[in-house]
């Protein structure tokens, strides 16, 4: 791969080589690449996990990151951001990571040269989120198929729903969603979740983004709650071995029950941990062309 765009530009094969060398990573550590190279970060959105655990997977890999602040860019005298990433290509930047409010921004930099990072697309994909959801199930499951997994929430805004639920079934899970019915976009989802939450293993909420509604939500948070959130109840009735994620920031008491915010099913925080050793692997990856087997890590073809 050259690029870190979307979800839909892998098949089986090739997310589980990724996930499996941020396993090899995660066991045996991430090390410095030979050679210089340089990174920069360009957030049009906030973030916090996103960006802090890019940056930090580029500290470890040994990058140099060239600091970015679209407040302080000529983006606010209108320059394009085809210019701007194509001017840090001439500058001597080696890859950047985007995240940006419009939905496929990435179509707009063809001819850029340097590897592209989507960090996330407006409502488009997340890939490296999806990524480390992926491993963190795989942590806790070992595989993926026949795996039962509702995505519960704001649907049709969402960016992760969108990256997760494809690559979910191209690995042979069986996914259902639950959410408020003008909020299941293209979704074939459900309007209350209680006759399916028994069966799930792993139960991935999403978080209500107020900022993509046009207009206010017409529940009130303790509505929101009761209906489509995981309560108390619900987290009852959940299986033994299932798990409990969300990509955060969590809107507690409105996705997931405050008392359930020391849960032992609750894996987000390992997620977090995980997304390191995903974007690491997957910078290695694409900045080494793709041959970590002969290049980075004879043992990991011993995995």
């Amino acid at each position: 791969m050259e690029n870190l765009l979307t979800m839909t530009q892998f098949n089986e094969e090739e997310i589980m080589e990724i996930l499996n060398y941020a396993e090899y990573l995660k066991r045996h550590g991430i090390r410095e690449l030979p050679g210089k190279y340089l990174v920069s970060n360009l957030f049009f959105e906030p973030s916090t996990r996103t960006k802090l655990s890019f940056e930090i997977a580029e500290r470890k890999l040994g990058l140099e990151i060239i600091q970015f602040d679209p407040g302080h860019s000529s983006t606010t005298k209108g320059e394009t951001l085809f210019d701007t990433v194509k001017t840090l290509e001439a500058l001597g930047v080696n890859a950047v990571v985007i995240r940006h409010p419009e939905k496929d921004y990435y179509k707009q930099l063809e001819g850029i040269r340097i590897p592209v990072f989507n960090g996330g697309d407006g409502t488009g994909q997340h890939p490296s989120q999806s990524l480390l959801d992926l491993f963190t199930i795989k942590e806790e499951f070992g595989s993926f198929r026949g795996l039962n997994i509702v995505i519960a929430g704001d649907l049709s805004h969402s960016r992760v729903a969108a990256s997760n639920a494809e690559a979910l079934r191209k690995l042979g899970a069986n996914v259902s969603f639950v959410c408020p019915p003008e909020w299941s976009g293209d979704y074939d989802a459900l309007p209350e979740w209680d006759q399916i939450i028994g069966k799930a293993d792993v139960v991935m909420l999403l978080r209500v983004q107020h900022e993509r509604h046009d207009e206010k939500m017409s529940y009130t948070k303790e509505e929101y709650h009761a209906r489509y959130g995981l309560t108390e109840e619900r987290a009852a009735k959940l299986k033994e071995d299932a798990i409990i994620m969300h990509p955060a920031p969590i809107n507690w008491g409105v996705e997931i029950a405050e008392s359930l915010m020391h849960h032992p099913k609750l894996r987000v925080y390992e997620a977090v941990e995980n997304g390191v050793y995903i974007r690491a692997a997957a910078m290695e990856m694409i900045l080494r062309g793709g041959n970590v087997h002969a290049q980075a890590a004879p043992k990991y073809l011993a995995i």
